[in-house]
């Protein structure tokens, strides 16, 4: 699927290479040299997708990307960063970057992580009838309606906090690994270098607590998560 990206990247020669090798994969690629240029282009004109920079002069990424969120711009952004510690990734998924890649990548790990984002976005909660639910004690959530509610209450979920939980659910009791998660929810043959699972995690159990219920879903260190039945 050929997808209309926006490249804001203030180092002119790394932008021209990775625009160009996107562009051989088939996709249509603007560039952006700052944060500020970036808004006035997203502005102008409407892109699929945004391979947003964190480190720029005038106005960083992590500003352009708080900016857009706040002002409702859903649009799937990917954070592009020379900074790989995990605190970092953290700020940026946070923030609600989509997902968070350390440069120098290659073209067609960001195709690939582009493409599952999208994925991600498009998810129809599977198959089966509508008012499908599942159920694991007091948490109750239904795939094809994209709700979920716990001990009666509807949770505000974003559509990845809600794929986490029907995984969760349908395997109530039994150990998912961070590869089988990344793999159904984000869509990923590989594992990321990041730690998006935990954060997407640590979201979920955020608002499963917000009505005082107990912590459902349970750590298995150096594995994965499970949710308690």
């Amino acid at each position: 699927m050929t997808l209309d990206l926006l490249l804001v990247e203030d180092d002119a020669d790394y932008a021209a290479a990775l625009a160009a090798e996107l562009r051989d994969i088939g996709h249509r690629v603007d560039i952006a040299g700052d944060g500020r240029a970036a808004i006035a282009a997203m502005n102008a004109r409407a892109f699929d997708a945004v391979v947003l920079d964190r480190m720029m002069p005038r106005l960083d990424g992590m500003s352009v990307l708080q900016k857009l969120r706040d002002g409702g711009m859903t649009l799937p952004i990917v954070m592009l960063t020379a900074l790989g510690a995990s605190q970092d990734k953290v700020e940026g998924l946070e923030a609600g970057a989509d997902d968070y890649v350390v440069k120098p990548v290659a073209a067609i790990e960001l195709h690939a992580r582009l493409h599952a984002v999208l994925r991600g976005r498009q998810w129809s909660g599977g198959a089966g009838a509508s008012g499908d639910t599942l159920r694991a004690g007091d948490i109750v959530v239904s795939p094809t309606t994209f709700r979920a509610w716990r001990d009666g209450v509807p949770l505000d979920l974003a559509k990845l906090e809600l794929k986490l939980l029907v995984e969760l659910v349908r395997n109530v009791d039994a150990v998912l690994t961070r590869a089988m998660l990344i793999e159904r929810v984000w869509g990923y043959d590989f594992m990321p270098d990041t730690n998006i699972v935990d954060v997407h995690i640590r979201r979920l159990r955020l608002k499963l607590g917000e009505s005082g219920g107990e912590d459902r879903i349970r750590t298995v260190r150096g594995i994965g998560y499970m949710l308690r039945g």
